[in-house]
């Protein structure tokens, strides 16, 4: 056998680059991640909470802050891209992004990317209070540090993601002039933790004893500490819910039921039944895991039943 035929079964055999598929603009728009989308339905949480939805001009300012929120989200999945579409190459899942397969071109992610960063903003500035601009400014900046470094910092990556959720949470408020109260913030907050905690946790259980990870940092944290961190999330959450949902605020009762107190349960159960899926590591993105289960969606929907009953004082 001559050195050229074993240096050729001893080089690893590399996949061939996918297939560049599609047009540019349906590469952007799937590299924008639609999927990830519903996440943002949260900018009606606050506004919900305080029973001021349905009026033309709330829909309508809702409608534009999710417009804007989506924008500066897609504008940091471009930019994510485009910054690892070296090493989305080398990944088996990654490579087909859009980015990493040549489907767009890195220098137009960056520049699309750019673009929304800057003018969803500046739209806002314009046409929303102030508020509204700055916590979008805060999230795109929180964001680009998070793909740059922060998402390789232990602790500090779960603080940032849970505060993308929380800003979601917080901004249709702002555009309203609704005061957030303690117990909204608490519980969306340390709800949106769980959530995150338990996604971590369940990766780190599947990546556990694999050899190169894909997501370098999870080999820094522990199981162990991935658990206690959802399971005390959904502890604070669960208390924050209860001492709203027992707190009287001043409100008067002439609804036939006590919709709050009885949204307890449901809330209750809603974390019991995701603990599930924490607890056997298949609790990816959130978003799938509701839509997935139709035990946990019918529980959200009879939590929501109940929680606009007593927002309505019905």
């Amino acid at each position: 056998m001559t050195d050229t035929a074993v240096l050729r079964q001893r080089s690893p055999r590399r996949s061939p680059p996918p297939p560049v598929r599609g047009t540019l603009l349906g590469g952007l728009l799937r590299t924008a991640r639609p999927k990830q989308w519903v996440k943002n339905v949260l900018v009606a949480a606050a506004p919900a909470a305080a029973g001021e939805l349905f009026s033309w001009h709330a829909l309508a300012r809702l409608a534009l802050v999710l417009v804007l929120f989506t924008a500066c989200a897609a504008a940091v999945y471009l930019v994510n891209d485009a910054r690892d579409a070296e090493a989305d190459r080398a990944h088996p899942v990654k490579r087909h992004r859009p980015v990493a397969a040549g489907q767009v071109p890195v220098a137009v992610a960056y520049a699309v990317g750019g673009l929304l960063g800057l003018l969803a903003p500046a739209v806002a500035a314009w046409l929303c209070p102030p508020g509204v601009a700055a916590l979008l400014t805060a999230y795109v900046g929180m964001q680009l540090a998070y793909c740059v470094s922060l998402k390789h910092v232990l602790v500090l990556d779960l603080v940032v993601v849970t505060t993308g959720f929380l800003m979601r949470a917080m901004i249709g408020g702002v555009a309203l002039g609704i005061p957030l109260s303690r117990w909204f913030l608490i519980t969306t907050g340390f709800g949106a933790l769980f959530m995150v905690s338990a996604k971590r946790y369940s990766e780190a259980l599947r990546m556990a004893g694999t050899a190169g990870a894909t997501r370098a940092l999870l080999t820094e944290y522990t199981t162990g500490y991935l658990r206690f961190v959802w399971q005390l999330a959904a502890g604070v959450a669960v208390l924050a819910y209860c001492l709203w949902a027992l707190e009287e605020g001043g409100v008067p009762h002439t609804s036939v039921l006590p919709w709050r107190q009885l949204s307890m349960v449901a809330f209750i159960l809603a974390v019991l039944r995701y603990a599930v899926f924490a607890d056997r590591g298949t609790a990816g993105e959130p978003e799938d895991v509701v839509l997935r289960d139709r035990p946990l969606a019918l529980i959200g929907l009879v939590w929501a039943a109940m929680y606009g009953l007593a927002v309505a004082n019905w």
